[in-house]
């Protein structure tokens, strides 16, 4: 399996210096990808529970948070190899054609490094300052699936659906190669046939592996189904409530908690699942770069030993 790590976003952190930091070290330290997720605002009076569920609050780490495709744009002018990916763009929060645009800039200039995750969001909130339409936003997600492919492939271009309009049209820059576009969400029959019929892979956020393994294997039988290749699709699993600790959590520890040999048993779980890929999320739970970057490396040697590395 690889290991991804989440970029510094969150209030405590000096862009100017944490997000180069923690690129070039992870790099160094062998990590195969870096993540940035998206919130674009922090309703102090939120219309909507957090993850749209009623009455829960958001987390105050939400207050904050850089953009991704920014912060990603520096750590790609810093590291050679290293994959760059966003988990999650809330997809139908952007034009279509300025996103396209701004993925293929990007995956250009790092020699084709970039993967693309999107999710269709839950806050009404941050819909109506995007000036977006909630209600519509299945739609609008699954239109923006298929323009981004238009986009970025082959020119000329003629594509249109509800927002846009393309007409025999030379679109430029192109990525180096296609750019994969992961799928977060899955927790509908409309997000699962969408992850199956339009996807390259699907993110899970936060889930045990016992969760994500029914899961993916409905993704991959309808993939199958709707003439697909199940085994072209890639699974890459979010962790961004990982949290180190120095001694061994109890029994009613939360997911991803604990020490690394803790998380590590908790990330062989989503491996024997059919995980690809896990996504170490640390910011919310460290102090500054440097405990990020020390948390990582222990969760990172951790999971070596234990032979779940690539």
């Amino acid at each position: 399996m690889d290991f991804g790590l989440a970029l510094p976003q969150g209030a405590h952190n000096d862009l100017q210096r944490d997000v180069i930091k923690v690129a070039k070290q992870a790099e160094e330290a062998g990590f195969n990808s870096l993540w940035a997720y998206e919130r674009v605002l922090f309703p102090l009076s939120p219309a909507d529970g957090m993850y749209g569920i009623d009455g829960l609050p958001w987390i105050p780490y939400y207050e904050y948070c850089a953009d991704p495709l920014t912060l990603l744009t520096l750590a790609g002018a810093v590291t050679r190899t290293i994959r760059l990916g966003t988990s999650v763009l809330i997809a139908p929060l952007h034009n279509t054609l300025h996103l396209a645009r701004t993925l293929a800039t990007l995956d250009q200039a790092t020699g084709g490094r970039v993967t693309v995750g999107l999710g269709g969001g839950w806050s009404t909130d941050e819909y109506a300052a995007a000036g977006v339409d909630f209600a519509s936003r299945g739609r609008a997600f699954d239109e923006q699936i298929d323009g981004l492919r238009a986009l970025l492939g082959p020119d000329p271009v003629t594509y249109r659906d509800s927002r846009i309009t393309v007409d025999n049209a030379l679109v430029s820059p192109k990525p180096v190669a296609e750019i994969p576009i992961i799928i977060g969400g899955g927790y509908s029959e409309r997000a699962l046939r969408r992850i199956a019929e339009k996807g390259d892979g699907w993110m899970p956020s936060s889930m045990p592996g016992k969760a994500i393994a029914g899961t993916w294997k409905l993704i991959l039988d309808q993939a199958e189904g709707a003439g697909r290749d199940p085994a072209a699709l890639r699974l890459v699993a979010a962790a961004p409530g990982t949290v180190v600790t120095d001694k061994p959590a109890g029994p009613d520890r939360e997911l991803f908690q604990g020490t690394p040999e803790q998380i590590i048993a908790d990330y062989a779980e989503i491996a024997e699942a059919g995980a690809h890929e896990v996504i170490i999320g640390l910011d919310a739970s460290t102090a500054n770069a440097d405990d990020l970057l020390e948390a990582a490396t222990r969760v990172l040697d951790a999971a070596t030993a234990a032979g779940l590395r690539r």
